[in-house]
């Protein structure tokens, strides 16, 4: 399953507490990458927030990666996760109708 998963920082929290973190945090990213986890990261380009694809068996298992994020576990981030379906709509390309079946 793909999930999207879009960091909302918490109320109250400034750089400077994130900021011990931030090389281990880099360090578990990159870990979850190389496991295969983490498909894709980005930063948001209007506000310095993460932006990931992970591939994972569900929401569930997704939420226990993003977990091991020091910066998740310090209570400093959180993820909100947005399970995606492929896009069905190219079958009307491909029906005689036009229409989706």
């Amino acid at each position: 399953m793909k999930l999207l998963a879009l960091e909302r920082e918490l109320p109250g929290v400034t750089p400077d507490q994130c900021a011990p973190h931030l090389r281990g945090e880099a360090a578990m990213l990159w870990r979850l990458v190389q496991e295969g986890t983490v498909r894709e990261a980005y930063f948001r380009q209007d506000r310095s927030a993460a932006v990931l694809v992970l591939e994972c068996a569900d929401a569930a298992e997704a939420e226990q990666a993003l977990s091991r994020l020091p910066l998740v576990e310090a209570g400093l981030i959180a993820f909100d996760l947005l399970p995606l379906i492929p896009y069905p709509g190219f079958s009307r390309l491909f029906s005689p109708s036009g229409a989706t079946e």
